[in-house]
């Protein structure tokens, strides 16, 4: 192979290596816009969630200090998730 070949060649070599790494790059960023859509924090919980939540521990609460029966229990919670 001649030194003008294999300069050629090599030019050729360095093209399509400089293209695969553009294109790698554009994957790249594509790939990371993704991740970022599905790595954001999930919305905070609304104030009713919490409320419910509290109810629910009350509940229990008087379950276990024996003033609501399982029944009871069981009916006011129903109550509460329905």
């Amino acid at each position: 192979m001649s030194r003008h070949q294999q300069e050629h060649a090599q030019g050729e070599y360095e093209q399509q290596q400089y293209a695969a790494a553009q294109q790698q790059a554009q994957v790249d960023a594509a790939a990371k816009n993704a991740a970022a859509q599905y790595s954001s924090p999930p919305p905070a919980a609304p104030a009713a969630a919490d409320d419910l939540i509290a109810k629910l521990q009350q509940l229990a609460s008087l379950k276990d200090s024996g003033v609501l029966s399982d029944a009871e229990f069981a009916a006011a919670k129903q109550k509460l998730l329905s």
